[in-house]
């Protein structure tokens, strides 16, 4: 009796911890929309955005590349990351992004932090 209660905490603890895990954030699948749909039409080619700075958000080598400033992104580390500071609205108001629109919802910052935590993959 006292193995099979031993088993069964066993496994509750698993699940319970288990749970807690995250799965991979995929670059084509959930941070390229959410870049696509508030970024893309002032960071490409020929945008204010791109012009300025220089940061394009076509794809991931573009991403990857970052600004005539230097990159925006430091896979593994969110905090390290320029691209968190902006969106998340802590560096000088003129950069902030996006410009001239509503804050990114946290749910979406979120998602593009845990992308930059789990190494910024283009995956």
């Amino acid at each position: 009796m006292i193995r099979k209660h031993a088993a069964l905490s066993a496994l509750v603890t698993l699940i319970v911890f288990g749970a807690g895990c995250t799965r991979e954030v995929s670059f084509k699948q959930d941070v390229f929309p959410i870049l696509s749909e508030n970024c893309l039409s002032c960071h490409k080619p020929g945008t204010e955005g791109y012009i300025k700075s220089g940061l394009s958000m076509e794809n991931y080598d573009t991403v990857m590349k970052g600004t005539k400033f230097g990159p925006v992104i430091v896979a593994g580390s969110h905090v390290s990351s320029t691209l968190i500071l902006l969106l998340e609205r802590k560096a000088d108001t003129s950069i902030n992004m996006p410009k001239d629109h509503p804050p990114l919802a946290d749910n979406k910052i979120e998602v593009i932090r845990k992308w930059i935590d789990q190494g910024a993959k283009n995956n």
